[in-house]
């Protein structure tokens, strides 16, 4: 129980506690661990053979008949007692799926390879060599528990065939992998210092206050005792087993009140950093995990949905995120799921831009009247679960926001029915904290994901309407829109509806693969070995003096004019090559960028705007006058003439005519100032002239007056 907690293994644990009357009577270590009481098949009770290891698939098959919890859960992790967990052992993550589970190898299980297995199996050729650990979800376990207990009835009569399955190594070779369970089922030694469970099968030191097992060597003296560093670690981990046994021990002792023991180098030792630092959760490389080739049968059905509304700046997100469906080899079919108003949608004109589905808008709501159109995510989906003709088992579910640069499949990222697969938002730290304990029963079962889903068409149909409740509820609750509550930066309430999916999926225990592998933000530093399947575009990003931001283009109507598109990315040549993580990330920018401009082009020479060839690019000259005056029409002097419309982004909504007449404003306002100038410098030069007339016709007079 200790090395559970410390491991940070996901979900409840409980303790299938197998004990005769009498034996229950005089037990006093009830308060061990979440404990399921299970009737003792030590003695059978058919046959009299004492065979205590028959209560492992006797309590299984007991909890999954009588337990509630076995009814609200969808993957089980079966271990033994005699274990310590080193990391959290999460069933999706190695490899696990319906119909094919994870198990620990047990080599020296030889009876699967001779006559043992084809006396026992119709199916020999299946037997696996495993044990000790076992991941599997609950449908396959409650399909193979029966099984697993008359099977063993049926090998434990078979007395004539014991011995085949007594000799083989059941030491395997690790290479190098980190183990996430130690099983002390066998003695093992630190040079004089030894320790075998057996020696200790009737001791009582759980309740013994303040004693342990032997303390095993320190780890400075394993460093000099073994020089080959193999065998070293081989006596780390066996003295890490030892030492989280003792650990336990002593939290035990504390919670049973005893006192508080006299210090040692030992206990010093224990709450020590370096014990820390060695029992920090280990996570098992799924490069370690050995999976069974199985034939390649029919792929599933796939079907990508993603949710827009009637208005421009959804339009264009469509032309792009459409564009690149088609260049990414994504399997299956693709719908728009369209939230309009009947007035939006008489106006609409982008009907041919996606195949659609439309959906009544929610942005405002009918009964609150609250104005939040993310809610139409889950609103639409629900709508188009409950009234199309669906064909497919996944459902992929992407935002508008979005390019897709390559297939996501639920075969490769090992989604299945009950494990649906998305992408981290480690933003919503509300799965964390008080956020989740208000709004879901299982807080612990919160995945901080989004963005980009594969679900299983049944997990969705059940999970749609919780989806949509979960939203409106986490919208309502306005005194927990608090940044240090949601993560939301503008503590608006605008990300309800992505806690919405994480608190419902949470009410269904529907635990998600989170792959990092999917999607990334242009802008970010991407990892170099990870081909990502998906831009999503919803932050600013930046490459030089270019950037983009979607907001910005909030009321620009790019897809109705002609060869309009957004300001092109940089040239790659031109990039700085000194910093890889630099340029790889601008790379994937400018890759953005040039692919939302490429669906544009193709988008207006689709609908056969004016002089379909190649529009003419932009000169140096012309940006700059775009980015000052934000819209205008280059027109060459021939005909017929090429134009390209370069948009910049709108401060106001109407901007049709106002850069034509602000130009009319500027030539009548020079006009203006120049006639006006030339009026009174004019005025200047005639009332100079007419002083200067008449002081020379006085001058003479005088003269003529002098000469008399």
């Amino acid at each position: 129980m200790r090395s559970f907690v410390k491991a940070q293994q996901p979900g409840p644990v409980t303790r299938l506690l197998s004990c005769t009357d009498d034996e229950l009577n005089n037990y006093k270590g009830m308060a061990l661990a979440p404990t399921f009481l299970v009737p003792s098949m030590s003695r059978h009770p058919k046959t009299g053979d004492w065979y205590p290891a028959i209560n492992k698939p006797a309590g299984v098959v007991h909890w999954l008949n009588h337990s509630k919890d076995a009814q609200n859960v969808d993957w089980v992790v079966i271990l033994d007692a005699d274990m310590i967990i080193r990391g959290p052992i999460v069933p999706w993550e190695l490899g696990a799926e319906k119909g094919s589970p994870f198990a620990a190898y047990y080599g020296y299980l030889r009876g699967c390879d001779n006559i043992l297995a084809q006396l026992h199996t119709k199916h020999p050729g299946l037997c696996d060599k495993v044990g000790g650990l076992l991941a599997m979800h609950i449908d396959d376990l409650r399909a193979l528990a029966p099984q697993w207990l008359s099977k063993t009835e049926e090998v434990r009569e078979d007395k004539a065939h014991w011995s085949t399955n007594i000799t083989g190594d059941i030491y395997g070779k690790a290479q190098g992998v980190e183990p996430i369970l130690l099983h002390y089922g066998l003695p093992f030694s630190v040079g004089n210092w030894s320790f075998s469970k057996l020696e200790h099968h009737e001791d009582s030191l759980v309740y013994d206050c303040n004693r342990l097992f032997p303390e095993p060597p320190y780890p400075r003296e394993v460093n000099m005792l073994e020089p080959d560093k193999h065998k070293r670690r081989a006596l780390f981990l066996n003295i890490e087993c030892i030492n989280t046994l003792n650990e336990g021990l002593l939290i035990q002792h504390a919670a049973n009140g005893c006192p508080k023991p006299k210090w040692s180098k030992y206990l010093s030792f224990l709450k020590s950093k370096t014990f820390a630092e060695m029992t920090k959760p280990k996570f098992l490389p799924r490069s370690s995990v050995i999976t069974e080739e199985l034939e390649e049968g029919p792929r599933p059905k796939i079907h990508t949905v993603f949710s827009t509304e009637c208005i421009p700046y959804f339009d264009w997100q469509t032309v792009g995120l459409m564009h690149s469906f088609s260049q990414s080899g994504q399997p299956g079919n693709i719908t728009r799921l369209l939230s309009c108003t009947d007035e939006e949608l008489k106006k609409y004109t982008g009907h041919d831009l996606a195949p659609t589905h439309y959906v009544p808008s929610m942005s405002r709501h009918p009964l609150t009247g609250d104005w939040y159109p993310a809610i139409n995510k889950p609103a639409a989906v629900l709508h188009w679960l409950n009234h199309a003709d669906i064909d497919a088992d996944f459902i992929v579910i992407l935002d508008a926001d979005m390019i897709l640069r390559g297939p996501i499949t639920p075969w490769e990222f090992k989604a299945a029915r009950g494990r649906p697969v998305s992408t981290p938002y480690d933003y919503l730290i509300g799965c964390d904290n008080e956020l989740a304990k208000l709004h879901t029963l299982h807080p612990e079962a919160c995945d901080k994901v989004g963005g980009v889903i594969i679900m299983h068409i049944d997990d969705l149909r059940k999970f749609a309407m919780l989806w949509l409740h979960k939203s409106e509820e986490v919208r309502a609750d306005k005194e927990h829109y608090a940044t240090n509550i949601t993560g939301d930066v503008y503590a608006s309430g605008w990300i309800s509806e992505m806690y919405g999916y994480s608190f419902g999926a949470a009410e269904l225990n529907l635990r998600h693969l989170i792959s990092p592998e999917i999607l990334i933000y242009p802008g970010y530093i991407p990892d170099r070995s990870v081909k990502y399947r998906v831009f999503h575009y919803g932050l600013e990003f930046t490459v030089g003096n270019w950037s983009f931001d979607k907001a910005k283009w909030r009321d620009t109507d790019i897809v109705n004019k002609c060869w309009a598109k957004f300001p092109d990315p940089p040239d790659p040549s031109t990039l700085d090559r000194s910093d890889e993580n630099a340029l790889q990330r601008d790379l994937l920018s400018i890759e953005c960028g040039k692919t939302l401009n490429e669906a544009l082009f193709l988008h207006h020479k689709k609908r056969n705007c004016p002089d379909g060839s190649t529009p003419k690019q932009n000169t140096i000259d012309d940006v700059a006058s775009s980015r000052k005056f934000g819209r205008f029409s280059e027109r060459s002097n021939s005909s017929p003439r090429n134009y390209t419309r370069s948009l910049s982004p709108p401060e106001d909504k109407d901007k049709d005519g106002l850069f034509s007449t602000l130009r009319v404003w500027v030539i009548a306002l020079w006009v203006i100032s120049g006639c006006g100038f030339l009026v009174v410098m004019s005025l200047l030069f005639s009332g100079r002239r007419g002083k200067l007339g008449k002081g020379k016709t006085h001058r003479n007079k005088r003269r003529s007056s002098s000469g008399l």
